[in-house]
């Protein structure tokens, strides 16, 4: 899994005010790669931003030439941007008739080369398609809106960008209370969903999804922008895909939410909270390879499962709880393949 890139474009309207309001409206939305024209460097003090700048049918980013814009409106447009491959760091395929794009072909010509191809999307269902197109769809998206009303349409394309994960149901052979340890609490800036957490593993190849404190309990509040984690060893999903040491979260590092449904979204964390508490251990089998789980031993930790979350003081040896199993290992957090044992 790669996260996808979400630019918003304000240099194709006519009208000054209208793309002013379109910067303005993609920043409110947290969209920060926005495309201006040159003669509107006025624009980049709305905010901080990264501006891409449109000189003709180049893109410049802090001043160097990274990409190249073209449409396809025939045959030969294809040659044309065939012969850029390897040249940019981006190609944006402007929206036109798609209709007569064999967007297929870019994306396998491209799949292996440096040139990431970015496609300029007016609707939020033509942004599903391309980034669906051959599975692995295109690298990003180019939000080409009409007005800046409608970016609000685009509210859920993180969620269509980083696409749907597979997870896996694995049954636990043994929970044991294990005493006190540093624990982490992850608090994110956005309200997480019943049914929605995080990847959280004591190995790369099992990672466990552990929920959200949404649920309100005989004891405490909901706090639907927590995840109650594990301790500082385990690890955590990244939105890039890459995983990080729950010892090394900070604020501002974006995170991996996880639907039990497995669609996924990025979130922002807010602060991360390191505690003494005490922790229990559930081990699992999943395809006849043993794994485990540390969490804290509290009410209000949660696990999820097929059937919904099932908080750890109720769950029973036997019971099936949700997993993303992973072939190969992890070095400095990006998956690669080789023999490893995680014990």
């Amino acid at each position: 899994m790669s996260e996808k890139l979400v630019w918003v474009r304000s240099d194709h309207l006519p009208a000054y005010d209208d793309r002013k309001k379109v910067v303005t409206t993609a920043l409110e939305a947290g969209l920060v790669d926005i495309l201006v024209r040159e003669e509107d460097k006025e624009l980049l003090r709305l905010g901080r931003f990264d501006a891409i700048i449109v000189r003709g049918d180049e893109l410049y980013e802090d001043g160097k030439l990274t990409g190249k814009m073209i449409e396809i409106n025939r045959p030969d447009d294809l040659a044309k941007a065939s012969a850029l491959k390897g040249k940019v760091d981006y190609l944006l395929i402007a929206a036109n008739d798609w209709k007569v794009i064999p967007l297929e072909n870019l994306i396998a010509e491209f799949q292996r080369s440096n040139t990431s191809i970015i496609a300029g999307a007016r609707t939020p269902e033509d942004a599903k398609v391309f980034s669906e197109t051959l599975e692995v769809g295109v690298d990003g998206i180019a939000i080409e809106p009409t007005d800046a009303s409608k970016i609000a349409d685009f509210k859920d394309i993180s969620i269509a960008a980083t696409g749907k994960m597979d997870l896996s149901a694995v049954k636990i052979t043994k929970i044991t209370p294990i005493g006190i340890g540093d624990r982490v609490c992850i608090d994110t800036c956005s309200l997480l969903k019943v049914g929605e957490g995080m990847l959280v593993g004591s190995q790369s190849s099992c990672m466990f999804l552990i929920h959200s404190e949404s649920l309100e309990s005989a004891y405490v509040a909901a706090r639907p922008f927590r995840v109650n984690a594990g301790p500082v060893h385990a690890y955590v999903m990244c939105a890039n895909g890459r995983t990080k040491y729950l010892s090394e979260i900070r604020g501002g590092d974006e995170l991996l939410a996880v639907r039990s449904s497995g669609e996924t979204r990025p979130v922002v964390v807010g602060r991360a909270k390191v505690e003494v508490r005490p922790l229990l251990i559930i081990e699992v089998d999943a395809e006849g390879r043993k794994h485990s789980i540390i969490l804290q031993n509290a009410e209000t930790i949660r696990v999820c499962t097929k059937d919904g979350p099932v908080s750890v003081s109720d769950l029973k040896v036997g019971q099936e709880i949700l997993a993303k199993l992973e072939a190969g290992g992890r070095h400095f957090g990006h998956a690669i393949e080789e023999t490893i044992n995680e014990r």
